[in-house]
């Protein structure tokens, strides 16, 4: 038998398996763990003695004062387009990396984020002699599959140590858009693996003594298309962190480290505390909801997002499982931490925004997914757009959790409608008119329609729905740096909303086209062209669905100087009337691989609606005629949505035909309706009709999934779910065209053939005369 090994022996193998590790990728007990740590030694001494309640509350003020000064640097000096528009935040984390406290505004989720790769950091950095951890280190990192929402975000974190010892974590993220992947701009709908995303950033040192290092920026700028953009916001990032340490070093200074250690952990214990109280208000019980994305970005698809949402005591479980299985070869696949930050940050906008914006709020939390689903990916599925999935699970989690809080006596916020969910933007890329290339995106993403709410209408284009305090910009800024020429200014979007007792806000027209560049393009990234992005609530209706729209083979430059008056700046009106002769209009899914564009040549898509809140029967009459009178909504819609009879010239309500109107279509809906039952045995089938590609369970049985491999059905174990491989769209295109050419061939044989047998016959008749 053989002796156990000397405590010598043991350091000596553990320092070699150590040492000669081959890969640190993500490590699943940080990826999986969305709870805080345990309390360390001496939190645990500092908490269990009295704590002085006001001394943490002027410790927090100071902290929330220096987080508001260092994201105000990132705004007003950052080069991303996503800086200027409030696409980034600030935050404080505990030395084990639990988020403790962000900015009072941004981008709360990309603090989130950031709570998994400090961890690593933590984990894998600290001792290990190349790397370490010191006073002066600086760390950056992107890739989502180490923490992050989707690798256009780019993070700085930066340790604080006192009397050389670590006493916190701080991070600046920004939304950075171009990372030289496959497409300009960062998010590339065509990528097809992970190598096709652009920079992949693990957590590394790019910083050492306060000063970035120049041989590592060069490395980044070179793997970029605008190695400037990539540059400066480095240098942000660094010094909106060196402001908030600087800040954060004066409070410890002033109050010592353990008031700062205390004020960070007790943040987020009260918090722990604060949600499992508010989860035994609730019924125990299960809520359920669903969603679809109607686009892999290549192909439509119906990919279901599944949720089950369980209380039990101050237990609350979220269950993900019978969503889509993955997606090999597309890009809109997400790992579980992304789908945590993002159901955290749509959670913390719609059910508690009245908490701290901390990770914390998840640790009473219970997550379950199927493996290898689209929203549990596994480390080699290209997660580029991963937004699609994400947005969908983020905002649905409004509707169970109404369901839940309805009837609670005291409400932390108004009962909501998920809002708009799409990021129906379009990205671009190539040569500006300064000629200097350049990719990323329209800050149209963070103008979402909200949903109604309970006491009132959804705002219009509020904000987008990860972010309560984001902007969409100033277009005439964008002009000055890009070609991008913006044809009419922010029109809200008229009858394409979501209807209801309480309407959801709308979005916005984007018409766009370029000039003074000979080589530009755009791609869009997008769902929502077939099935309705945005759920109602009670009764309402669904957001519509949104096209594409292009009008190419044309300048309208060209056309605004000839005959400005025959070119309106609206959608419809161009599409329907075609006004420019000779040009090409299309229209087609909002989901578009990035294709080069002429000058002059007009691309067009809406921002969308939020679902709406309650029975359009119930609704006001008197709010339906504001909203004409606002331009909102037409009559027709007026009248056959919310049945409301009015005289259209002076715009008077007749109250009595109103409610013989809407009494008459209470007594239709009984007529058309069915018992719950029979409903049941007519609608339901036993499986997805043949013809349509569709991903996910069929019905509540989560035991099975379908998908769509290589363009065949396959139905599959969800305890076992099989990753799914797409047939390149090109391929399937070319295989149609081939398969028409066969049948011309054919035919034309044939009539060949038939032409031959008739000619040849009389011939025949002749020699027997």
């Amino acid at each position: 038998m053989n002796a156990p090994n000397t405590p010598e022996q043991q350091a000596m193998l553990d320092r070699f398996v150590r040492q000669n590790k081959l890969f640190y990728g993500p490590d699943p007990a940080i990826m999986e763990n969305h709870r805080i740590e345990a309390r360390s030694a001496l939190e645990e001494r500092l908490l269990s003695a009295p704590v002085d309640a006001h001394k943490v509350n002027e410790v927090r003020g100071l902290i929330t004062a220096a987080l508001d000064e260092s994201n105000t640097m990132i705004e007003q000096m950052g080069a991303a387009p996503g800086a200027k528009w409030g696409d980034m935040t600030t935050g404080i984390f505990t030395a084990a990396g639990d988020l403790s406290m962000i900015a009072p505004y941004g981008v709360g989720g990309f603090a989130a984020a950031v709570f998994y790769p400090i961890k690593f950091v933590n984990k894998y950095w600290t001792h290990e002699p190349s790397v370490g951890v010191h006073d002066g280190d600086g760390f950056i990192h992107n890739d989502a599959r180490y923490g992050g929402i989707h690798n256009t975000d780019q993070s700085m974190m930066m340790p604080i140590f006192w009397n050389e010892k670590l006493v916190c974590w701080i991070s600046a993220t920004i939304h950075e858009g171009e990372n030289g992947a496959t497409e300009p701009g960062g998010m590339p709908a065509a990528a097809e693996s992970k190598f096709d995303e652009g920079l992949k950033m693990s957590p590394f040192k790019v910083v050492e003594k306060f000063e970035l290092k120049r041989d590592l920026v060069t490395f980044l700028q070179n793997s970029v298309r605008d190695p400037k953009l990539q540059l400066e916001d480095m240098k942000v990032r660094l010094h909106s962190c060196l402001r908030l340490r600087e800040r954060v070093i004066k409070v410890l200074e002033e109050y010592g480290e353990e008031a700062l250690i205390v004020t960070l952990r007790k943040n987020i214990e009260d918090v722990v505390e604060e949600v499992k109280r508010r989860i035994r208000e609730m019924p125990d019980g299960t809520m359920r909801t669903m969603s679809f994305a109607d686009s892999t970005l290549r192909e439509s698809a119906l990919l279901k997002l599944n949720m089950a949402i369980t209380v039990q005591g101050d237990k609350l479980t979220v269950d993900m499982r019978g969503s889509s299985p993955e997606l090999l070869n597309r890009s809109i696949n997400a790992c579980q931490a992304s789908f945590k930050t993002m159901l955290y940050s749509g959670w913390m906008q719609n059910v508690w925004p009245d908490l701290p914006f901390t990770m914390a709020v998840f640790t009473p939390f219970d997550f379950i997914f199927d493996e290898k689903s689209i929203i549990n990916g596994s480390f080699d599925t290209p997660q580029a757009m991963s937004l699609i999935p994400l947005f969908k699970t983020m905002t649905i989690a409004s509707v169970p959790m109404a369901k839940f809080n309805y009837s609670l006596p005291v409400r932390y916020t108004a009962i909501v409608a998920p809002q708009y969910d799409q990021p129906a933007t379009l990205i671009y890329g190539g040569l500006t008119q300064h000629a200097e290339f350049t990719g990323n995106f329209c800050a149209d993403i963070n103008g979402m329609g909200q949903g109604g709410r309970s006491h009132r209408d959804g705002e219009h284009s509020v904000s987008p729905p990860f972010a309560a305090h984001c902007d969409i910009g100033e277009i005439e800024l964008m002009e000055e740096d890009l070609p991008l020429v913006r044809l009419g200014a922010f029109t809200l979007t008229k009858d394409r909303v979501g209807f209801g007792k309480q309407r959801s806000g709308m979005g916005y027209e984007q018409i766009h086209t370029f000039r003074g560049s000979a080589m530009w393009g755009y791609m869009t990234g997008c769902s929502g062209s077939l099935f309705p992005s945005s759920q109602p609530l009670f009764g309402g209706y669904s957001s519509p669905t949104y096209p594409l729209c292009k009008i190419k083979n044309t300048d309208v430059f060209e056309q605004l100087q000839k005959n400005p008056e025959r070119v309106p700046f609206d959608i419809i009106k161009l599409m329907n009337e075609q006004p420019i002769e000779g040009a090409a209009y299309s229209t087609h899914p909002m989901a578009m691989t990035f294709e080069l564009a002429a000058p002059g040549e007009i691309y067009m898509m809406c921002q969308g609606a939020g679902g709406g809140y309650g029975d359009v029967l119930q609704r006001d009459p008197a709010s339906v005629m504001k909203d004409i009178e606002e331009d909102l909504i037409s009559h027709d819609t007026a009248r056959e949505i919310y049945k409301v009879v009015f005289d259209a010239a002076s715009g008077v309500i007749d109250e009595v035909a109103t409610a013989k109107a809407r009494a008459d279509e209470r007594k239709a809906r009984m007529k058309r309706g069915v018992p719950y039952d029979k409903f049941v045995k007519t609608w339901n089938t036993p499986e997805p009709p043949v013809n349509l590609p569709y991903m996910g369970c069929w019905g509540d049985d989560v035991s099975e999934v379908y998908g769509v491999m290589m363009g065949q059905r396959v139905k599959m174990s969800g305890a076992a779910l099989q990753s799914q491989f797409m047939l390149n769209p090109k391929d399937v295109y070319i295989a149609s065209l081939e398969a028409q050419v066969a049948a011309f061939k054919k035919a034309e044989a044939g009539a060949k053939a038939a032409g031959a047998k008739k000619k040849a016959a009389p011939a025949k008749k002749a020699k027997k005369k």
